[in-house]
C-alpha cells in the first residue's frame, strides 16, 4: 500500500496542534524528571544517594571522640577543681555558666549554621571551630595548675589564678561540647537519605557508648605512677595528651567522611538547576550530590514556570531562630509537647545530679578519702583511688547504655514507649537510692549498670515520642488538606525545646546542689536527691505524658 502526499498530510495534526503536543510532551518529560529528583513530589526535598556503611561509621567517629572527652571531663573535672583549692560549696556553680550560655545562644548558633554559605558547607566550619574550642578548654582545665605554676612565681597568687584558669577551661569545654552535637546531627541529616539517617543515628548511639566506655576505662588506669605520668608530671597531663590525640583523629575522620555541598544563596525563590551537557538528552540530570545539585549546573527552569506556587513549607525561606522566638514557641506549644519537655527536664536533672559528682562520691563516701588533704598524704591517695574506681563504674554505665539500646528494640513491641520510659526512670531511681543507703564498692559498681538504662532512655524515648507526635499531626494534615500544612509546627523547634531542657537541667544542678552539699556537709545528699527526682519522674511519665496509640 502506497501513501500519497495528501494521505500523509491528512494523517498529521495541524501545525499548531503539533507544537502544543510537543510542548506538552516536553513539559511532561520535565515534570517527570522533577518528580524523580524530588522523590515523587515536584515540591519535595532532593533525596541524596545512598551512602556506604563505612562512610556513615566515619561520620559517627566525631561522637566517639566527643564522648571520650566527655568521659575524661566527668571523671577528672571535680577532682581537678578540688585539687586547685576551689571551695566545695562553689564547685557546682562551674556547671552553671556554660548551660546558661547554651540556653541563650544555641538557637542563634543553630540558625546561623542553617544559613552558612561557606564553600566548605553549612555544618563543617562550625564543627571544626567548636572542636578547636573543645581542645582549648580541655587544655586549660587539665593543665591550668601547671601553667599557672610555671608563669606566676608568687605563691599567693597561684591558687587564685589556678582556680580562674581551670574554671575557664571547664566552661569553654562544656560550651563547645554541648554545641557540637547539633551541627553533627544536622550534617548527617543534610547529606543522607531517610534510610541512611536511621542507620547513621544507630552508629552514633553505638560509638557514643563505645567512646564513653573507652574514656572511663582510660581514666580508671593509674597513669600517675606510669613512666609517662612521671615524665609529664601528673596523670592530668597524661589524660590530656591521650584525649587530645583521640579527639583530633576522630574529628579529622569525621570531617573527611562525606562531602558537603555549599549552600546557594537564593533570596526570592527556590530554583532547580539542570546541567547543560551536549551529550545528555533534554531533561536528563546527573546524580545529585548530598541533597544539592553539583556545581557547574546552569539554571534551566524554576518551579513557578511550571504553573505551580513555590510557597510550600519545604521551599519557604527559613527565618532565623532567636531566643525571643524560642521562648514564644515554648510558651505556645501544645500541652503534650510541654509535658514531654517537663519529663525530659526531670530526667536530665536526676541523671546529671548523679553523674557529675559520681567519682567525687566514690572518693569521699565509698573510699573515705579527702580531696583537700596534702597530695602526698594517705587520705588524698585514698581519694584518688576512689576516683579511679569511680571511672570503672562510669565505664560500666557506658557499656550498659549501648547494650540496652539494642534491648529496647526487643522490649518495645511488648511494653511500648510508656513502659520503656517508666522503667528507665524507675530503675535509675531505685539504683541511686540503694547506692546512697549502702555505699559499698561492689554493690555500687553493680548498680552502675542501671545508670546506662537511664542514659539510653533519655537519648531515645523522648525523640521517638516527638516523631510519633509529628506523624500524628501529619496524618491529620493529610485528612484536612494541604491548606493546613503551612501553619503546622516544625520539627526543629520541638527538638530544640528538648535540647534546651538539658541545659536547663544543668542550670538547676549548678544552682542547687552546691548549696545542698554545703548544708548537708556530705556529697551523699547528691545521690539521694537524684533518686528522689527520678522517682518523681516515674509518676510524671506515667500520668502526664501522652503516648500515641
Amino acid at each position: 500500500m502506497t501513501l500519497t502526499k495528501q494521505d500523509f498530510s491528512a494523517g498529521l495534526p495541524p501545525p499548531s496542534e503539533l507544537g502544543i503536543a510537543g510542548m506538552d510532551s516536553s513539559r511532561g518529560k520535565e515534570k517527570a524528571v522533577l518528580e524523580s529528583l524530588a522523590g515523587g513530589d515536584p515540591f519535595g526535598s532532593v533525596e541524596p544517594v545512598k551512602k556506604p556503611s563505612g562512610r556513615l561509621i566515619m561520620h559517627s567517629m566525631a561522637m566517639l571522640g566527643r564522648e571520650f572527652c566527655y568521659a575524661v571531663e566527668a571523671a577528672f573535672v571535680t577532682p581537678v577543681l578540688l585539687s586547685v583549692g576551689l571551695p566545695e560549696s562553689l564547685y557546682s556553680l562551674v556547671w552553671l555558666i556554660s548551660p546558661i550560655l547554651g540556653f541563650v545562644l544555641q538557637p542563634v548558633v543553630g540558625s546561623a549554621s542553617d544559613h552558612c554559605t561557606s564553600g566548605w558547607g553549612k555544618r563543617r566550619p562550625y564543627i571544626l571551630a567548636l572542636g578547636i574550642l573543645m581542645l582549648l578548654g580541655m587544655a586549660l582545665y587539665l593543665n591550668g595548675d601547671m601553667m599557672v605554676s610555671a608563669l606566676i612565681p608568687e605563691r599567693g597568687k597561684q591558687r587564685t589564678w589556678a582556680i580562674v584558669i581551670t574554671m575557664l577551661g571547664v566552661v569553654l569545654f562544656d560550651f563547645a561540647a554541648d554545641f557540637i552535637d547539633g551541627p553533627i546531627k544536622a550534617y548527617l541529616f543534610d547529606v543522607c537519605s531517610h534510610q541512611d539517617k536511621e542507620k547513621g543515628l544507630h552508629y552514633h548511639a553505638l560509638l557514643t557508648g563505645l567512646g564513653g566506655a573507652l574514656g572511663y576505662l582510660t581514666g580508671a588506669m593509674d597513669w600517675g605512677n606510669s613512666v609517662l605520668g612521671r615524665f609529664l608530671g601528673s596523670e592530668f597531663q597524661v589524660m590530656f595528651i591521650i584525649a587530645a590525640l583521640v579527639f583530633l583523629i576522630c574529628l579529622t575522620v569525621h570531617l573527611c567522611s562525606i562531602p558537603e555541598a555549599p549552600l546557594r544563596d537564593d533570596n526570592t525563590e527556590t530554583k532547580l538547576l539542570l546541567k547543560v551537557d551536549g551529550s545528555s538528552k533534554y531533561g536528563s540530570i546527573e546524580s545529585v550530590n548530598n541533597g544539592y545539585l553539583k556545581p557547574g549546573y546552569a539554571e534551566k527552569k524554576t518551579l513557578s514556570e511550571l504553573g505551580k506556587s513555590t510557597e510550600t513549607p519545604q521551599t519557604q525561606v527559613q527565618t532565623r531562630m532567636t531566643l525571643k522566638c524560642l521562648l514564644k514557641e515554648l510558651l505556645s506549644m501544645p500541652s503534650h509537647y510541654r509535658c514531654l519537655c517537663i519529663s525530659h527536664l526531670i530526667g536530665w536533672t536526676a541523671f546529671l545530679s548523679n553523674m557529675l559528682f559520681f567519682t567525687d562520691f566514690m572518693g569521699q563516701i565509698v573510699y573515705h578519702g579527702n580531696p583537700y588533704a596534702p597530695h602526698n598524704s594517705t587520705a588524698y591517695l585514698t581519694y584518688e583511688r576512689g576516683v579511679e574506681i569511680g571511672c570503672w563504674g562510669m565505664c560500666i554505665n557506658a557499656i550498659s547504655s549501648s547494650l540496652y539500646s539494642y534491648l529496647q528494640k526487643a522490649l518495645l513491641p511488648y511494653i511500648g514507649l510508656k513502659g520503656l520510659y517508666f522503667i528507665g526512670y524507675l530503675l535509675f531511681g531505685i539504683g541511686t537510692g540503694f547506692i546512697g543507703l549502702f555505699p559499698k564498692v561492689y554493690s555500687t559498681l553493680a548498680l552502675c549498670s542501671l545508670f546506662g538504662v537511664m542514659s539510653s532512655t533519655l537519648y531515645t524515648v523522648p525523640f521517638n515520642l516527638i516523631a510519633e507526635y509529628h506523624r500524628e499531626e501529619e496524618s491529620q494534615k493529610e485528612q484536612n488538606g494541604r491548606e493546613a500544612e503551612a501553619t503546622g509546627r516544625g520539627k526543629g523547634i520541638d527538638c530544640a525545646a528538648l535540647t534546651c531542657m538539658v541545659q536547663l537541667a544543668q542550670i538547676i544542678v549548678g544552682v542547687g546542689l552546691g548549696f545542698l552539699v554545703s548544708a548537708a556537709g556530705s556529697v551523699i545528699v547528691v545521690v539521694i536527691c537524684a533518686s528522689a527526682v527520678a522517682l518523681t519522674g516515674c509518676c510524671f511519665v506515667a500520668f502526664f505524658v501522652r503516648y500515641v496509640e
